[in-house]
């Protein structure tokens, strides 16, 4: 099953990005500089906005900052291989991110009384998300592949912000809606990523006999 958002999609982004990328370099800015304050923007529009009910504020300052995740590695690349920290740093950063984000919208959805089981729903996609990512990375620890599934952290962020829209628009309905839709999706993408792990653990070495 591929990725709701598409590879030409993600070019497109990569870009559009370059130009910044390229200019923060020139500053002397790091790659690692730009994820933990990306980090921080969206801690800020979680916990200080998404989690007091300002639904469209949180939602746009948690989607602009979440796009430093994917400036952060256009650096990177542009730079050239500087040591495996900032591959640890922009994963513990994200986990950090994604815990806010959804504890935030759990905490709103709990203040309103649990509407459409809109806060079970939340903390489905808080827990579903970390092991998504667990399972690629425990994967990878063991030299298995894992590097697929229908959401990954891109497309989980882009479906609660629209979520965050739809709330911010007055649509009771629409948070506690896309969280459930995408706590399907996470559940999904954990049962793709241990499949294609298991079928990599048994498919043969190169060179060696099927």
């Amino acid at each position: 099953m591929a990725k709701i958002v598409s590879v030409p999609a993600r070019a497109l982004v990569s870009y559009v990005l370059n130009p910044a990328a390229r200019f923060l370099l020139r500053l002397g800015v790091t790659p690692n500089m730009v994820t933990v304050a990306g980090t921080v923007g969206v801690l800020i529009g979680a916990l200080g906005f998404g989690a007091r009910g300002e639904l469209f504020w949180g939602t746009v300052i948690v989607t602009a900052f979440a796009l430093t995740d994917a400036l952060d590695g256009t650096m990177a690349r542009m730079r050239g291989p500087s040591g495996k920290f900032g591959a640890l740093l922009d994963s513990s950063m994200d986990r950090l991110a994604d815990a806010a984000v959804f504890g935030a919208v759990a905490y709103y959805l709990a203040g309103l009384g649990n509407p459409y089981g809109g806060l079970v729903a939340a903390l489905i996609c808080l827990a579903a998300g970390q092991v998504v990512s667990y399972v690629k990375a425990r994967a990878q620890s063991l030299g298995l592949d894992a590097d697929v599934g229908i959401a990954e952290r891109l497309e989980r962020l882009l479906i609660v912000g629209v979520g965050g829209l739809l709330g911010a628009a007055g649509l009771e309905w629409g948070l506690p809606a896309t969280l459930w839709f995408l706590a399907v999706l996470s559940l999904i993408t954990v049962l793709q990523r241990l499949v294609h792990a298991a079928k990599s653990d048994k498919a043969p070495a190169a060179g060696d006999p099927a």
